[in-house]
């Protein structure tokens, strides 16, 4: 996707604290999202996400800091207002008498008010039902449908509106992995084509991964980390392993120069190798190493320097 993100931040956060009773559960986030970018919000169990996410979205009322999604305060924002956003929870279970077509016809109904020649609402329903899978199962009650076939449809339900600004709090649980390239297809169509802006979470970092134009890593109250998965990982975890075999006995060698290490090993071994692998580091390991550090009181946010492509 297009790294190009320019105007007025989607999102704009600054000092943002949130405790319950005596307890810090954000103690100064600052961040952006800019129109048309992905952004994925990592952190372990507890970190804050769902609270920030919640803040943003209108939910929940911060203890402190400055908050602005799409030009206002998600607190005192409007109809209209929320009629540009859309949200997929990690689930829906009402409404299991309705059909998928019932359900999201009356949900579009609620935006045609706020249409607009520039971005109609709400989306077509068959449309949208064949964007997100769910053609054959248009007309059968919603209590009859697989924990897949409802993800789908709580997508659907979060983007029925055609959404300028899309929250995802895990948005492929229950997804099989057709259903979750589907999804990673759809989640780029509506970032590239329809500049929509999306901010998710999730604990499959291979998805965050595949889908983030720019990762945030939220631990200690706080983000440690913004940037790209390339630039965190070379900035953060930039050695690699190299793994060789010369007959029964196998070696490995970690190195920030693989490929000098690697022509001076085949110069060395020749026809002795009989295995060779890379291993770089991933987003795991850099995800990992970082949460270790900081929940271990170590260190201070990194500033990631610009990454030659």
């Amino acid at each position: 996707m297009s790294s190009d993100y320019s105007g007025e931040p989607v999102i704009s956060v600054s000092g943002l604290r949130m405790a319950y009773g005596t307890r810090d559960i954000l103690t100064g986030v600052d961040f952006e999202v800019r129109q048309g970018e992905v952004v994925c919000l990592l952190g372990p169990n507890g970190a804050g996400k769902t609270t920030t996410i919640e803040i943003l979205e209108g939910f929940r009322l911060p203890s402190g800091g400055d908050v602005r999604v799409l030009g206002e305060d998600p607190a005192t924002a409007g109809d209209a207002w929320r009629a540009r956003v859309g949200v997929v929870l990690q689930s829906w279970r009402d409404h299991g008498r309705w059909t998928p077509r019932m359900l999201l016809g009356s949900l579009g109904g609620y935006f045609v008010p706020y249409s607009t020649p520039e971005r109609t609402r709400p989306y077509d329903v068959d449309e949208l039902l064949h964007t997100v899978g769910l053609d054959e199962h248009a007309d059968r009650k919603i209590a009859t449908l697989s924990g897949g076939q409802r993800r789908r449809l709580d997508v659907a339900v979060g983007i029925i509106g055609r959404p300028e600004l899309l929250f995802l709090d895990e948005p492929t649980a229950g997804f099989d992995p057709q259903a979750r390239r589907d999804f990673h297809e759809l989640v780029h169509r509506l970032s590239d084509l329809e500049g929509t802006s999306i901010l998710l979470t999730t604990h499959d970092l291979a998805e965050a991964e595949k889908l983030a134009d720019r990762i945030l890593i939220l631990t200690n109250g706080r983000i440690v980390a913004d940037g790209s998965a390339d630039e965190l990982t070379r900035q953060v975890a930039g050695t690699a392993e190299v793994r060789w075999a010369c007959g029964p006995e196998r070696f490995v060698h970690p190195t920030d120069d693989v490929v000098g290490f690697v022509r001076r090993l085949v110069e060395q071994q020749g026809d002795e190798l009989t295995d060779l692998e890379v291993r770089k580091a991933t987003l795991e390991d850099t995800y990992l190493a970082m949460v270790q550090r900081f929940e271990a009181g170590h260190g201070a946010a990194p500033v990631l320097e610009e990454v030659p492509r």
